[in-house]
Parts: structure tokens; C-alpha cells; sequence
């Protein structure tokens, strides 16, 4: 019989000083797009009150948790902990891919390293995570995004400081477009979405007060959209809007004044 083909099996570690145990549910269900989530630890001090909220949920997502009492003021005995075990991991040869849950850039050189070894690292943090963290990932999810699910209007109107306008993510999709070759200027709608997150780790459409890549590009009302073969079983392209021709100028309907005799 053939084999089962498995998702990839996912090491999820996540700093509990610097994530709020809000964005669980939804954390866990972003991972479940990605893979399977083989390893589950959460690092932190849980006498702490910053930190007791998810010591409330850690037997639901079958969260293991690593106490780490912090002895001395000023040293983070968790963020070591959280680093040698992604080597023990990483070495081990298991894994297809690292989740790392935190806002702090002290990750940075960890996810490089991880990625160095070939394997994918998606980093998961508030906006406020350093661009050197978000970067070093291969996709970076914005925690803000995971709390009660996929955006609407009454979201937008609950967070409305962590959505932006549809407007500002223009510059960046028409970038996009540049740099893919086409002769009629026409491109896939599907590796717009590809070349975006590999030029931008903390591109989503869910920023921007989107569900889909699809809707996010309609509501900016700068590109044109076609689905070929007449919308049966073709996927969507687009391509910039051509700018506006300036409108002819209207010729004076005076007639010129007579000469004075």
C-alpha cells in the first residue's frame, strides 16, 4: 500500500513573557495551516502573573510547559532554555519546520540559524516584534491577526490601531508586479501572494481588514482583475490600472474681440 503523505511535523516553542495567552486559539489554528504540530513547549516563569493566563490553557492545546523561576533580576533563564532546546530539536533531524512565538528580536540569530540548516522558521509576534526577528523568518503572522478569527467590520472597528488602510499595501503589490515578467502586463493573482511573502515575511491580507489576497486587492481599486476561460477553473489575474488619460482641453467658444478701427 502507498505510504500516507504526512504533513510536515512543526516544533512549536513559545515565549510566554512576551505572548499573550489571548491569541491561543487562533495561534494554533494558523499552525494548523502550515503542519503538524509535533512539539509543543511554552517557556516561562508561571508563578508570575504576566504569565499564570496560560498556565489556564496549556492542557487544551497539549502545551508542555518549562517553569523557569527567574532567580536573578535582569536574566532571562526562559529565552535560554527556549534556544538550547531549538538546537537539541534542530540536530535531532526531525522536524520539517520551527514556529517560534515572540515579540523579542533577542530570536533573531535563532531563526537564522534554524534557517541556515534549510529548514523554515514562521515567527509569530505582535507589530511591535523588531523587522531584524520578522525578517529572519520565512513568514511572520502578526498576532493581532489571531484574535477572533478572520477580519470583518466589527473587528476593524475593535482593533482599528492594528489594521492599516487597503491604500497602503498598493506601493508594495505593484513592486510585485514590476519585478514578474509579462508581456501584457497580466500575472497570477496566486504568485502575486508568493512573491509578496517572500519579499515582505509579515505580508497578510488580514492586516490590511482582509480575509483573502483576492479581496484585499479589489478594495484597493488600483488594479484590473480577470479570470480567464470566462470563471470556469482558470485562477485569477490582475494587473495595474492604466493611468487616466488627462482630459482635452475645451476650446474658448469666444470669438475674438474686433479690432478697433
Amino acid at each position: 500500500m502507498p505510504s500516507e503523505i504526512r504533513s510536515p511535523r512543526l516544533a512549536v516553542l513559545i515565549d510566554a513573557d512576551n505572548t499573550s495567552a489571548k491569541i491561543a486559539d487562533g495561534l494554533f489554528e494558523e499552525i494548523a495551516k502550515i503542519g503538524e504540530a509535533s512539539v509543543r513547549r511554552i517557556y516561562g516563569d508561571f508563578s508570575n502573573a504576566r504569565s499564570k493566563a496560560w498556565a489556564d490553557i496549556l492542557a487544551k492545546h497539549a502545551i508542555i510547559p518549562q517553569q523557569q523561576f527567574a532567580y536573578t533580576t535582569g536574566k532571562n533563564a526562559s529565552d535560554i532554555t527556549l534556544v538550547i532546546d531549538a538546537m537539541d530539536l534542530l540536530h535531532s533531524g526531525r522536524f520539517d519546520g520551527f514556529c517560534l512565538v515572540s515579540s523579542d528580536s533577542d530570536f533573531t540569530r535563532l531563526a537564522s540559524r534554524i534557517r541556515e540548516h534549510g529548514i523554515d522558521v514562521f515567527g509569530f509576534g505582535e507589530q511591535k516584534t523588531p523587522e531584524s526577528f520578522r525578517q529572519a523568518c520565512r513568514k511572520f503572522v502578526y498576532t493581532e491577526n489571531l484574535r477572533g478569527g478572520a477580519p470583518n467590520s466589527q473587528d476593524a472597528a475593535a482593533r482599528p490601531n492594528s489594521l492599516q488602510s487597503p491604500e497602503a499595501v498598493t506601493p508594495l503589490i505593484k513592486k510585485v508586479i514590476a519585478q514578474m515578467e509579462s508581456e501584457d502586463g497580466w500575472v497570477s493573482l496566486g504568485e502575486v501572494g508568493t512573491h509578496l511573502v517572500n519579499l515582505a515575511s509579515d505580508f497578510d491580507p488580514r492586516t490590511y481588514g482582509s480575509r483573502k489576497l483576492s479581496d484585499l486587492v479589489r478594495k484597493t481599486n488600483a488594479f484590473e482583475i480577470d479570470k480567464p476561460n470566462g470563471g470556469a477553473g482558470g485562477s485569477l489575474r490582475i494587473r495595474v490600472k492604466p493611468a487616466a488619460e488627462p482630459a482635452p482641453k475645451r476650446r474658448s467658444s469666444r470669438k475674438p474681440a474686433a479690432a478697433s478701427e
